[in-house]
């Protein structure tokens, strides 16, 4: 995982006056400057504080991404501090755990290369794959279209040679989804977490919360899931392992759970606030309607929150999941997603049909309950785990 982020400008010390001349003084050691390597950096957008809230420019200034973006050409070379790159093992097990994770959907679209003809029935069991793969009628259709466009204008022969065009589509397709969570811009950033119930919501918070930690950002937590009694105290575990506040209420409004979070973070200078919301389904209208409700009551707290609108989606769930995005993000308006549990028997595919029926970015993947096994979604490595 790959992010920067930019030191906060320190003020320049007073001159300080010079000695009597009865001894000479000992020399002040000049503070150790650190050596730093020029990332790159999301350009701060301009954000209004409340006119309550005093905000120290400095901190309204910080600005990352998650990973790195554009660095505009004015920011001081002192200023970046990269953010720790995983190791080459790190990352070697992240991969081998998210092609285990696809492995079924891998291994039913590779087979179908080997020893092919390029014909019509070579189509058909594509097809079959990929909508066996949850990847959905339409986005199905366009890659298989545009698959055959491209072996006829590139003259492909060799069912490898096609195997290798799937590729280039598949990507081409999930590049867009493929986008980084900026942070810095607003202090604090505010995100509200919703999803139905088994997703693993209240646990991705958790995970998100360490990440957020390891970039150097302060975090609060807001117990907004006040219909389930269980889900206040797993985040109140998940708040203990990561030294994070957690704001809660015994049996209070969920909204107003929400407001003092978002509060009390703008008292503390914290950098992000996640609220956590109750799981329901979108069929649930009355229930779609509260967390409306909780999206208004924040920005009532704070101008232009919430910054960000994550779902968690369980990829166990197949085409259910499409249909939950469409819900969510008419409800709510989406600005990223969060994809659980690709592993064992998660499909993958549905990230094809998302990103053709309701291209929301995709943030962060997860194979696993380690922490580590949630990561920023990179289409390259996702396509290269089903048809390697």
């Amino acid at each position: 995982m790959f992010s920067f982020f930019k030191r906060k400008p320190k003020d320049t010390p007073a001159p300080v006056a010079a000695p009597a001349p009865t001894a000479a003084p000992a020399p002040i050691a000049a503070p150790p400057i650190a050596e730093v390597t020029p990332p790159v950096v999301a350009e701060p957008a301009a954000t209004a504080a409340p006119a309550s809230v005093t905000v120290a420019p400095a901190a309204a200034a910080a600005v990352t991404a998650v990973p790195a973006i554009t660095t505009p050409a004015e920011m001081r070379e002192e200023e970046i501090i990269p953010a720790p790159a995983p190791s080459a093992e790190q990352k070697r097990s992240w991969l081998t755990r998210l092609k285990a994770g696809l492995s079924k959907t891998s291994a039913s679209l590779t087979t179908l290369f080997v020893g092919a003809k390029i014909d019509d029935d070579l189509y058909e069991e594509l097809e079959s794959a990929l909508l066996m793969a949850d990847g959905g009628v339409e986005a199905t259709q366009f890659l298989l279209t545009a698959l055959k466009k491209k072996v006829k204008d590139d003259k492909l022969t060799d069912a490898e040679q096609v195997k290798g065009a799937l590729k280039t589509l598949l990507i081409e397709l999930l590049t867009p989804l493929q986008k980084p969570l900026v942070l810095g811009r607003h202090q604090p950033m505010v995100m509200m977490i919703a999803g139905v119930n088994g997703a693993g919501k209240t646990t991705t918070i958790g995970k998100l919360a360490k990440h957020l930690q390891a970039h150097r950002q302060s975090v609060l937590l807001a117990a907004g899931d006040t219909f389930r009694a269980a889900a206040r105290e797993q985040l109140a575990i998940w708040g203990e392992r990561n030294n994070v506040s957690v704001i809660s209420q015994e049996s209070g409004d969920p909204a107003a759970v929400a407001f003092d979070a978002v509060q009390s973070a703008l008292a503390r200078g914290t950098d992000v606030v996640m609220v956590d919301t109750a799981g329901r389904l979108p069929t649930q209208l009355h229930l779609m309607e509260e967390l409306k409700k909780i999206k208004r009551v924040i920005g009532k707290s704070m101008a232009d929150a919430p910054h960000e609108v994550l779902l968690v989606i369980d990829g166990n769930t197949g085409q259910n999941a499409l249909t939950q995005v469409k819900a969510f993000d008419d409800a709510l308006q989406l600005t990223g997603l969060v994809v659980t549990k690709l592993d064992g028997t998660a499909k993958g595919g549905v990230l094809a049909a998302i990103a053709r029926t309701r291209p929301v970015p995709v943030y962060f993947i997860g194979v696993g309950e380690g922490i580590e096994d949630l990561q920023p979604f990179n289409a390259q490595e996702f396509v290269d785990a089903l048809l390697s």
